[in-house]
This record gives C-alpha cells, sequence and structure tokens, in this order.
C-alpha cells in the first residue's frame, strides 16, 4: 500500500455499503463441481470516506457479510469541496485507468458502473468520470479508490511546499 492513502477509523452505523459485484464462481474437482460466490462491495458514509472490500463464501448473504467486513477494514478519506473533487487526477490498478475531473454544480454523476458507486458512496455529488483500459469491476473500483486517495486540498498542498495558500493558485 501506498504512503499517501490516509486510512480512517470510524463508527459502523454510520456507514451506507453498495454492491458492485456478485459473481458465482466454481471450483470443479473429482467429485463435481462446487459452487460458491464472490461479492465486491464498497462502503462509504457519503461525506469523503469510502472503502472497498471482496468475500468469498458458498452463500450469497455470507459473502457480501465478509465482502462488508473487509471494505470497513479499507477505508480512506477523500477531500470534497462544494461536492465535487478538488482537482483532476488519475488513477489506476492492473490494467483499470481511470480519470476524475472536477464538475460545477449540477452536473452530477457522470461516471461508468463500478466507478459510480465509489463515487457516489463516497459523497461526490457533481464530477466527470472516465474509465479506460479493463472493464473489470475489481480493477475499476480499485483504480478509483486510488485517484481519490491522491486527492490533496489546496491547504494541503501549501503545507507541504510551506508556502501560502494563495500562491498554491498563482502560475
Amino acid at each position: 500500500m501506498s504512503d499517501n492513502l490516509r486510512r480512517v477509523r470510524t463508527t459502523e452505523t454510520e456507514l451506507k455499503e453498495k454492491l458492485v459485484n456478485l459473481s458465482r464462481v466454481t471450483k470443479v474437482t473429482k467429485g463435481g463441481r462446487t459452487f460458491s460466490f464472490s461479492a465486491l462491495v464498497v462502503v462509504g458514509d457519503g461525506n469523503g470516506i469510502v472503502g472497498h472490500g471482496l468475500g468469498k463464501a458458498r452463500d450469497v448473504s455470507e459473502s457480501i457479510a465478509k465482502a462488508v467486513d473487509d471494505a470497513k477494514k479499507n477505508l480512506v478519506k477523500v477531500p470534497i469541496i462544494k461536492g465535487t473533487v478538488p482537482h483532476e487526477q488519475k488513477g489506476k490498478f492492473g490494467a483499470g485507468r481511470v480519470l476524475v475531473k472536477p464538475a460545477s454544480e449540477g452536473t452530477g454523476v457522470i461516471a461508468g458502473g463500478a466507478m459510480r458507486a465509489v463515487l457516489e458512496i463516497a459523497g461526490v455529488h457533481n464530477v466527470l468520470a472516465k474509465s479506460q483500459g479493463s472493464s473489470n469491476p475489481h480493477n475499476v473500483v480499485k483504480a478509483t479508490v486510488d485517484a481519490l486517495s491522491k486527492m490533496r486540498t489546496a491547504k494541503e498542498v501549501a503545507k507541504s511546499r510551506n508556502i501560502e495558500i494563495q500562491k498554491v493558485f498563482e502560475g
């Protein structure tokens, strides 16, 4: 894991969860086929905290429960300014590449399936996003969380450069 991920601890009652992908997987053995389920879930509080998790089990509800528990262990903080992200950012995981751009008020969430789930759960209301490369939901979700975790506010940039906030916006 990267150093810039801002891990967060939060109470479990305020988290919302969203099932992104549920797939039936098969293991072929000498005795025949064994079916199980793999669930990809995104959790967040709708106010800048988001996480993703994967769960596998023989039962659908058990795999979703495992995925939610895993997602609660992988929470990151996302800076949200006036309902959108602070700046344009690219993220990647495996062959999955994503581009997330801020949008003006009233635009809504312009994003595809797996990205939309992550952005909505994170609490981003206006954003332009594009998924490039792999359309595998696992890679897209992880790439989106990567892009969101790289986001920095003007205050954080000014502090890291040891300058005033106004100087950040000067070209």
